[in-house]
C-alpha cells in the first residue's frame, strides 16, 4: 500500500474533488515549495502550495517508474 504523502515528481495523483472538466487525475509536473499539478484531461495545470497540495491529494495512482 502507498503511503498517502509518498509523491515524486511525474506520478499521477488523484485528488479529493474532481476538475471542472470531469477528471480526476493530476500528474505533478513541479515539486518545491509550489507544487505544479497538470490535469490529464484538459492540460489544465494549477500551481498550489505542498501544505494545501497534501491536504487535498487523495491517493497516488501511477508511480513515476511504472
Amino acid at each position: 500500500m502507498l503511503e498517502q504523502k509518498d509523491f515524486q515528481l511525474n506520478d499521477v495523483v488523484e485528488m479529493k474533488k474532481a476538475h471542472p472538466c470531469g477528471t480526476n487525475r493530476w500528474k505533478i509536473i513541479r515539486l518545491g515549495m509550489d507544487i505544479r499539478i497538470k490535469c490529464e484531461g484538459c492540460e489544465h495545470s494549477v500551481l498550489i502550495p505542498r501544505k494545501e497540495f497534501t491536504r487535498k491529494m487523495k491517493k497516488v495512482i501511477e508511480r513515476q517508474g511504472e
